[in-house]
């Protein structure tokens, strides 16, 4: 019995290794995609302004054209950070909120059917984005990114200098 344990145990341990050293491809693959994704969005209500204003305007959301303009910056900037890696919880933490937002004024009834109607609450297109946002947001942009390389060899050495390199 034991050896069963032992096995059971170091398999586990196995898939938790080999699961985890996915983190980074997994989290560079969310970053490009949805980065590129929240560009090519942002862009494209930048260059709409007006109907993305209009739209704003029929939803209630106060100052539309302000609103328009700082939607499609926060996902057109947001979303080349995200690709680049840079400031990746900065620039998810805007996203995300604008995703709460966008999914509780411009598609509130999706949002209201999280018990009544699954699909219809899963099926959003700002929870598919939500979900691409908060995983950078909570875990980081991972090892495949220009803020990992600035933490190992920028930001350790400013501390290490300033603490006198102990």
């Amino acid at each position: 019995m034991p050896s069963i344990i032992h096995f059971a145990r170091r398999g586990y341990t196995l898939l938790v290794r080999g699961a985890s050293s996915l983190q980074s491809v997994f989290l560079l693959a969310v970053r490009l995609y949805w980065g590129w994704q929240f560009f090519g969005t942002g862009k494209g209500k930048l260059a709409n302004i007006e109907k993305i204003t209009g739209f704003f305007q029929d939803l209630g959301i106060p100052l539309p054209m302000v609103q328009a303009y700082l939607v499609g910056t926060v996902e057109c900037v947001g979303g080349l950070l995200l690709m680049a890696g840079l400031a990746s919880r900065a620039a998810a933490l805007p996203l995300t909120i604008t995703l709460f937002v966008a999914y509780l004024t411009a598609d509130r009834e999706a949002a209201l059917s999280i018990f009544s109607d699954a699909d219809k609450f899963l099926a959003s297109t700002p929870l598919t984005f939500l979900l691409a946002t908060l995983p950078v947001l909570i875990f980081g942009p991972g090892r495949f990114s220009l803020d990992f390389l600035l933490a190992k060899f920028c930001w350790r050495t400013t501390a290490e200098n300033r603490d006198g390199g102990k």
